[in-house]
């Protein structure tokens, strides 16, 4: 059997507390080699320096958990990101997925279970509590129904789906009242969207808007 065929995955475990810390080794070992941190600065330097498989994030307070998975999944992108926390919190949970948890588990999961978790998130499949499973299908949905629009340069900018509903009218030719009565918003609420349209695109008028619409590169699906 090759080297690579019976390598360990490497986990950095990252909590405050001695006895979380060696809950968790003892969940995880023999199957994985585990190192240890226990603050938000070493965990960081850990895993620059070990560049380990995955991180297991179980810091005390909620932000500095979230801000210590965000830099090390910025600054080591191959590592795949598990928050554990010991409060399931809708919020907390779309915030660990927005800055790069591929896992959000409670502290109070089964340890039996933790390596069958560790496993899923390697083969790419996200561990998240099942109650959230709606709540993230609703987040994917409108992420698909905004629009990239790439400019000149290589810029982007992102339009929300009522934003390029509105720019989408105007590169045809409607006016405020008929995109109005089209979508069933008020001309204020129209002229509103015009203008976030406008800003986005650093431009001051609606001509300008339909130019760099229309321009090549054109709009496409984020």
């Amino acid at each position: 059997m090759s080297a690579a065929a019976t390598r360990r995955t490497h986990v950095l475990i990252v909590a405050e507390r001695t006895p979380t810390r060696a809950g968790l080794r003892l969940a995880l070992e023999p199957d994985a080699l585990c190192t240890e941190a226990g603050d938000a600065e070493s965990a960081v330097a850990a895993a620059v320096r070990e560049r380990p498989d995955v991180c297991l994030v179980a810091l005390e307070a909620p932000g500095r958990r979230l801000s210590t998975l965000n830099a090390i999944v910025t600054q080591v992108p191959s590592t795949v990101a598990i928050l554990l926390t010991d409060r399931i919190d809708e919020n907390e949970f779309m915030a660990a997925l927005r800055v790069g948890a591929s896992g959000y588990v409670p502290q109070t999961l089964d340890p039996a279970r933790l390596p069958q978790v560790v496993r899923s998130v390697l083969r790419g499949e996200p561990a998240i509590p099942r109650q959230f499973v709606s709540r993230l299908v609703d987040e994917l949905r409108g992420r698909a129904r905004r629009r990239t629009i790439l400019l000149s340069g290589n810029v982007t900018i992102t339009l929300t789906a009522r934003e390029w509903e509105v720019a989408e009218r105007l590169i045809h030719g409607a006016t405020t009242a008929e995109m109005a009565a089209e979508l069933g918003l008020s001309p204020v609420t129209v002229r509103r969207h015009l203008g976030s349209v406008q800003r986005k695109l650093g431009v001051k008028t609606r001509a300008d808007v339909v130019r760099l619409l229309t321009a090549e590169p054109g709009p496409s699906p984020a």
